[in-house]
């Protein structure tokens, strides 16, 4: 892996990051010369802090200690995180900057190191984890998208802990038509089933700190999934390749009501609404149909801005 010709995500551009020859369009994407990411070699990011909004076992007491990355190897027209994913918000870190952040947010009392769409800035963030490897206590999350390079995951193996990826799309129709990659499902189908070969099946212990007791993930497989309005049949195909493809018992499922329209949603109607109690009870009765019932599932109210953070470079 590397920025030179870079393969990371499955667009495989092969463009040169680390050529700056080009000059810059105002937003770190310098026209003509990098990928569909829209990112250079250097690490940005736009926040790293304690975070609350992730699953229980992730969360904690205490919060995850997510990292978010700017760019992003998809175009989701409904993206939250809009402002760092497309439009590239965020400060430039050096692999050392990195590294030191990760400590920091393992000496606020972060239960793990959560790593929010890396992909594009791999080659420096394993950099980085090998600069603490032996300060470093506390799990790795690899938080993404899902739409990744079965070999990119196998690269990751020795560095990552956790794996939470979201399992978005069955249809390439679907998939080309709101994140601009026709090929989604192609490679999730390949990418998790190399998380869950890395990982195992889930391991959880037992948290005691000043706030209480939970039970944290140790190592493990989660696979989130959002329902989308409209797509409930869609939905239900991804629940069925599941549970006949993947081994049983060996990962969590994720099931999240929380789509709230968000960035482009307004140019697709059928995306321009949150999505109904029938739609996501529908999928979620399915689920339980088909003995997909270790995991997670969200409240209807769990569909609000205010979950998004602030992207205000804390911490960083």
């Amino acid at each position: 892996m590397n920025y030179q010709s870079c393969d990371l995500c499955p667009r495989m551009c092969g463009i040169d990051r680390t050529d700056s020859s080009q000059p810059s369009d105002g937003a770190g994407r310098p026209p003509g010369r990098l990928g569909f990411c829209g990112c250079t070699s250097q690490v940005r990011a736009a926040r790293a802090a304690l975070h609350m909004w992730e699953e229980p076992c992730i969360s904690g007491l205490n919060g995850s200690g997510t990292v978010f990355f700017s760019g992003c190897t998809l175009r989701c027209c409904f993206c939250q995180n809009y402002q760092i994913s497309s439009e590239n918000f965020g400060k430039e870190l050096s692999v050392r900057q990195l590294a030191d952040v990760f400590l920091r947010l393992q000496d606020d009392g972060a239960h793990n190191i959560n790593l929010v769409t890396a992909t594009q800035y791999l080659p420096s963030i394993i950099s980085a984890l090998d600069l603490i490897r032996s300060q470093l206590l506390v799990p790795v999350v690899y938080n993404c998208g899902g739409y990744e390079r079965p070999e990119t995951i196998r690269a990751l193996n020795g560095y990552v802990d956790i794996y939470l990826p979201d399992l978005k799309y069955a249809s390439p129709e679907v998939s080309g038509k709101y994140s601009r990659a026709g090929d989604y499902f192609t490679y999730a189908r390949q990418a998790i089933p190399a998380m869950i070969d890395q990982t195992g099946a889930p391991v959880f212990v037992e948290y005691s700190g000043p706030k209480g007791t939970c039970q944290l993930i140790k190592k493990g497989v989660i696979i989130r999934h959002m329902v989308l309005p409209g797509q409930k049949e869609d939905s239900k195909r991804l629940l069925s390749w599941i549970k006949n493809s993947l081994p049983d018992k060996k990962y969590y499922i994720s099931l999240m009501s929380q789509y709230t329209p968000f960035y482009h949603s307004k140019d697709f109607p059928e995306l321009n609404r949150r999505i109904t109690s029938y739609e996501y009870n529908q999928v979620l009765d399915f689920a339980v149909e088909l003995g997909l019932t270790d995991g997670y599932m969200q409240k209807k109210s769990s569909a609000k801005e205010e979950y998004t953070p602030p992207f205000d470079l804390e911490g960083l």
